[in-house]
């Protein structure tokens, strides 16, 4: 039996529950959790926001833990092998995009906490390839966050080949933003955060921003017309997309990665004739994952996390909901 905590209507309260995984598939991996970083979509399913939830629903798709069992077929891991999942556990391994390496953008790709159970739990189970070893030395209290936050504001540094040069902002300094700036100052970019809490100017200057500028104030905003090769926004709200596509210069990029459910109202025109560009990316290929990980271990990089019990998860999800998580919530098995 598993044990794990779980909702049984939209946005219920999570309560231990109990359920027969039955025996392990062909290619399954069971993993014994240690930790389980709490994401925003966790919430957004909890609510059943996308439409897409089943209950009882169990969150969890930041994983870290063990591996304690496989099915027939898997051979590439022993039992005690520190390991993560992260938003996808299979993908078919047969279409194009899974053939070419882009796994993530699989028709068919399962989500970990999509109609089956997730990482809320003492154990969870997924296909081995999107199960990822842990680099030797890592810190495993931390590493959950990147498999989902981290990956999804990884992915688009390899996807856009941004290099070393490039002037880069970010969008939003919470969850997915923090981790943003640790990665762009490491690759090498000029980094500008960009947020409505002025009170985050001192820290998003040690997480890695070389300059604040605060989102509300229009002269600081006017002052970086034409000076950013690519913007990546890290938020789920709306905003005044013409502003920032001001601000990039020729052939620049805003590129999304919070999840934005209003359509978007922007103007063709500066796009136009700067040969600018509008984008969006999901998450990333189990590859790319493994590479955020080698490089996230290579210049220590980690996100900033604050830890609950297991049982606490209830307490974790209302620190997630207050905005005030500095930045990252992760639960400890």
């Amino acid at each position: 039996m598993i044990k794990a905590y779980a909702a049984h209507q939209p946005g219920g309260e999570l309560q231990p529950w109990e359920f027969d995984p039955g025996p392990l598939g062909p290619g399954q991996v069971e993993i014994e959790v240690e930790y389980c970083g709490i994401c925003h979509s966790d919430l957004s399913m909890l609510n059943n926001d996308w439409g897409l939830t089943k209950y009882p629903f169990i969150p969890g798709h930041e994983v870290v833990g063990r591996v304690r069992a496989w099915g027939e077929g898997v051979e590439r891991f022993q039992s005690g092998q520190s390991v993560g999942l992260g938003w996808y556990s299979k993908s078919c391994m047969n279409c194009q995009w899974c053939m070419a390496g882009d796994h993530n953008l699989c028709a068919t790709a399962e989500g970990t906490i999509v109609g089956r159970p997730g990482g809320f739990a003492n154990r969870v189970r997924a296909d081995q390839h999107w199960v990822l070893p842990l680099p030797a030395g890592m810190n495993l209290a931390t590493a959950g966050p990147l498999f989902c936050g981290g990956l999804t504001v990884f992915n688009p540094l390899m996807q856009l080949g941004v290099k070393p040069t490039d002037r880069v902002g970010v969008i939003g300094i919470g969850g997915l933003g923090h981790m943003a700036l640790g990665f762009l100052k490491a690759w090498g970019c000029h980094v500008t955060a960009f947020s409505s809490s002025p009170d985050k100017e001192a820290e998003a200057k040690v997480l890695g921003a070389h300059q604040f500028v605060n989102s509300r104030d229009p002269q600081a905003l006017a002052g970086l017309v034409n000076s950013l090769d690519l913007i990546l926004s890290t938020v789920n709200v709306p905003l005044e997309w013409d502003t920032y596509i001001q601000l990039l210069r020729p052939r620049g990029k805003l590129h999304l990665v919070g999840a934005v459910l209003q359509p978007l109202s922007l103007s063709v025109f500066p796009l136009l004739t700067g040969q600018k560009s509008l984008s969006a990316s999901p998450l990333g290929s189990p590859v790319t994952a493994t590479q955020m990980l080698e490089f996230a271990a290579r210049h220590g990089i980690e996100p900033m996390t604050e830890v609950y019990p297991m049982e606490e998860a209830n307490q974790g999800i209302d620190r997630l909901k207050s905005g005030k998580a500095r930045y990252r919530v992760v639960l400890k098995a």
